[in-house]
């Protein structure tokens, strides 16, 4: 039994644990998510989308054995331990070529998921949800999950073939947009208990085949919509009482468990209320990168008062102008007249500005602004500009828990959100109120008949 698996029966045997998974290729997020990973002893899930890693190498220009390479080699420089890390593919499927005819699609998407699993990742999503250029829309769901089954059958022989563990699969129709909705003016339906009943029977159908017998006792999880999402100015919060009825299905259900897509921005006795409803796989990816650029314009604001305007990065100057000189990962999503686009750019909660920080004057500008900041890290006037712009990192600072090196802060920025997942899905919880390290209701149980 693999270590997603371990904690999926530890959740169904009432333990209140989950799974967060980071979704990202960011290497200051991915360098604080192996901190907070160490930090409250848990596992370290890092999946990649099939837009950002595939087999011709993505948004990122990797394609699975670079990311998985690359991750190890983080992990190595962070002394974080490989047998911690799982790696993981989102949205696999045909989702890349939904422009193209199915047979063309989907012939893509079986490469795709053979160079996934080759690679050693381990927890795959069957992702099938789309229409491709021939076919109906909405897609039936008998066809999302007959997709799906020939997608796994490639998997199962993938990894038998390479001798890798066989992997753990999600599967789900009620797929919500990757990256955020585009509106929630019209707001959102929390899966129907008939729906999801619907998806487990139809994708058991598909399954029920020889040859797949085993991989279905590895399906973990269902993707639904518990009623959490965010665009790019709201966030819709979770409200326990309108999934109830979700959750009292799965009770029924043996083995598997939710995964929420989309829970970025969620407060963080959302996120404990979402792990203790059974949604117990937690994404998130644009929150962390959304952290990662706040962190850069609080940096970037010091930067100004220390150091002469010629000498400064000039860093959200750089990203608008690589932003509006190559519009195409966000001119799609946003709308509004210029200011409003350029506000957006920058401050949108669906971060469409993630996928820049790899173009060269970009990262660049990244780089002047640490060393710029670099040789101010143990100054007086640095810790008092910290005060203004980054208060928390102050505080920190302050107490002798965190160095004022540029680096440093940026990546206690975005532990700062990661870590609310860590504690939302930790064995050792954190009560958010005090701050306090709690037992979950199991483990305190166990102490309790030891004694």
């Amino acid at each position: 039994m693999s270590a997603v698996q371990s904690l999926i029966a530890a959740h169904r045997r009432g333990e209140n644990v989950g799974l967060y998974s980071v979704c990202c290729s960011n290497e200051h997020v991915l360098r604080a998510a192996m901190q907070v990973a160490l930090e409250y002893d848990t596992v370290l899930l890092i999946e990649a989308t099939s837009n950002q890693v595939d087999q011709f190498g993505g948004y990122t220009g990797m394609n699975p054995v670079q990311f998985r390479d690359y991750v190890r080699a983080l992990a190595q420089d962070e002394a974080f331990p490989v047998e911690r890390l799982i790696l993981g593919g989102d949205h696999l499927g045909p989702n890349a070529w939904q422009k193209r005819p199915a047979d063309e699609a989907m012939a893509n998407a079986r490469v795709l998921i053979e160079a996934y699993v080759a690679a050693g990742f381990h927890k795959i999503h069957l992702d099938c949800s789309m229409s491709c250029a021939d076919d109906p829309t909405p897609l039936p769901d008998e066809t999302v999950a007959a997709r799906s089954a020939d997608l796994a059958r490639i998997a199962e022989r993938t990894a038998a073939a390479h001798g890798l563990p066989p992997p753990v699969y999600v599967i789900g129709t009620e797929v919500p947009v990757p990256g955020g909705e585009a509106s929630l003016a019209g707001g959102l339906q929390v899966t129907r208990p008939e729906a999801a009943a619907h998806t487990l029977e139809i994708h058991r159908h598909a399954f029920d085949v020889p040859e797949l017998a085993g991989a279905w006792e590895r399906v973990i999880a269902m993707v639904v919509q518990p009623g959490v999402d965010f665009d790019h100015s709201d966030v819709h919060h979770y409200e326990p009482q309108a999934a109830a009825a979700l959750s009292d299905f799965l009770e029924r259900q043996p083995r598997i468990v939710f995964e929420a897509h989309s829970t970025d921005y969620q407060t963080e006795a959302s996120l404990h209320a979402l792990v203790r409803d059974h949604f117990a796989i937690l994404k998130v990816g644009p929150a962390a990168t959304f952290a990662f650029r706040e962190a850069l314009f609080a940096l970037t604001q010091i930067e100004r008062e220390l150091l002469p305007a010629d000498e400064c990065s000039r860093l959200p100057e750089v990203l608008e102008r690589c932003m509006v000189e190559e519009p195409r990962h966000w001119r799609n999503h946003y709308q509004g007249d210029d200011h409003q686009l350029r506000l957006l750019r920058a401050y949108a909660l669906s971060d469409r500005c993630r996928y820049y920080w790899g173009e060269p004057e970009l990262a660049a500008a990244v780089e002047r602004l640490i060393a710029n900041l670099q040789p101010h890290a143990s100054s007086a006037i640095l810790r008092l500009l910290l005060r203004q712009y980054m208060p928390e990192q102050h505080r920190a600072v302050e107490a002798g828990r965190l160095a004022a090196e540029p680096g440093a802060l940026i990546r206690h920025r975005i532990a700062a959100c990661l870590g609310e997942y860590a504690r939302a899905c930790a064995r050792n919880r954190f009560d958010p109120r005090t701050g306090a390290s709690v037992q979950n209701e199991t483990s305190a149980a166990a102490a309790l008949s030891d004694r």
